[in-house]
């Protein structure tokens, strides 16, 4: 019997540019998380005594910026030799060989897998069979996993890839293959990366994702970590997912449906950031709060939206203290009014309303409307320019989003103007 560890998309001292425009974020805290992760991977190596330890890609993210990021992932990887563990690690698309610049000898108990062909590395003293390939530049289209070997006999056989596999949402299709591919080799065990989700592709062989083990924004949300494999002498396999993520991120939505209060909207916040402080176990947990629903309350949340805001981060500070940090709020709530009934009345609001209905379907005056913000959009901070909070003017359905969000700002003003003539 045997374990080892199968991790993958590390971005060790991933930059995460742009955390400093967020208003008390921890920004130390989090630019350090995917260091003190790999710490958390190299102490669970130790503790559970894993034979070796599987990197399946983007250990590094992108061409370092000086050559502590080395040391640092040096220094983990001689702790592992003093404890008898080996390291099998190849480049994705983030760390490709073309990518990175700078070099520095590791230790002897790690091994980069070439990115000319598939390689195999046998460890005879456990009946253990490796195979993999990295990447030799960032935008591999081919299916590499088609040139693999096939299983070798006698041992337990590995194969490690990083590939999208046949797509995933947020992912760009790097190596691409189909399960086949993959079961028709043979082996035990694929040990993937690429995708930040974990993932059990197949059972039989286990073929799978572990994820990243560290969450680097709000798209990257919950347990983050790696899996241990424990193999028996029937090479019969069983995994256990460990949690390695030092901040946790989460999306706490809350359906507003029904209420009549900004108050009653934050005792339904609170109650559900006192949920996702328990989950995370004691970790800094960053939260987006976002308020959906049609309810009296929209009035009140959008005319005062500073105001709500900050009690939110009061409710967090007072659940978690400095280990909460409210990364955001959205509010997304509507009026309990029927826009049908409304958009079909007489008078100005009527009138108003169907203008917009035209203006929503009709592709001619959509590119009128973008025109007139791209003027706006250009004062605008950086943030909302570029990056993922930014205002996309070439989609038409952002382009609609942000006229059905006017609309809900708009209307409680334009009925009460309308009840008072």
């Amino acid at each position: 019997m045997f374990k080892f560890i199968h991790a993958a998309d590390i971005h060790l001292d991933s930059p995460l540019r742009g955390l400093s425009r967020y208003e008390g974020a921890p920004v130390d805290s989090i630019r350090g998380a995917t260091r003190e992760a790999l710490t958390g991977l190299v102490q669970a190596a130790i503790e559970e005594r894993v034979a070796f330890v599987v990197i399946a890609g983007d250990l590094f993210d992108g061409d370092w910026n000086d050559y502590n990021t080395g040391l640092f992932f040096a220094g983990q990887m001689s702790m592992l030799r003093e404890n008898d563990i080996r390291v099998f690690y190849l480049e994705g698309n983030h760390d490709a060989a073309s990518r990175i610049t700078k070099t520095l000898k590791m230790p002897d108990n790690v091994h980069r897998f070439s990115h000319a062909s598939p390689e195999t590395i046998t460890l005879q003293d456990i009946g253990v069979a490796l195979h993999g390939q990295g990447f030799s530049r960032p935008d591999i289209r081919e299916n590499l996993a088609v040139d693999y070997p096939q299983a070798k006999e006698g041992f337990y056989n590995i194969g490690v890839l990083h590939t999208g596999a046949t797509g995933r949402e947020g992912h760009e299709l790097y190596a691409p293959c189909k399960i086949q591919d993959l079961t028709s080799k043979g082996y035990d065990y694929w040990a993937l990366g690429h995708i930040h989700k974990r993932e059990i592709l197949f059972d039989r062989p286990l073929i799978l994702y572990p994820g990243n083990i560290q969450g680097r924004h709000i798209r990257e949300t919950g347990p983050k970590g790696c899996i241990v494999t424990t193999v028996g002498d029937d090479a019969s396999t069983v995994i256990e997912e460990v949690s390695l993520d030092v901040v946790r991120w989460a999306r706490v939505e809350i359906d507003a449906t029904g209420l009549d209060t900004g108050e009653e909207v934050m005792l339904e916040v609170r109650s559900a950031i006192e949920k996702e402080v328990t989950n995370a176990d004691g970790r800094l947990l960053a939260v987006r709060v976002i308020i959906t629903g049609a309810c009296g309350a929209h009035e009140d949340l959008n005319a005062e939206y500073g105001r709500w805001v900050n009690q939110i981060r009061v409710e967090a500070t007072d659940i978690g203290g400095s280990e909460v940090w409210i990364e955001k709020v959205v509010f997304k709530t509507n009026l309990q009014v029927d826009l049908n009934k409304l958009t079909h009345s007489d008078g100005p609001v009527g009138d108003l309303l169907r203008f917009i209905s035209q203006i929503e379907t009709d592709p001619i005056q959509l590119t009128e409307v973008a025109e007139t913000l791209s003027i706006l959009k250009s004062k605008l901070p950086i943030e909302l320019r570029h990056g993922e909070d930014s205002i996309d003017l070439e989609s038409p359905e952002r382009l609609r989003e942000i006229i059905a969000d006017a609309k809900q700002v708009l209307l409680p003003y334009l009925m009460a103007k309308s009840f008072n003539l």
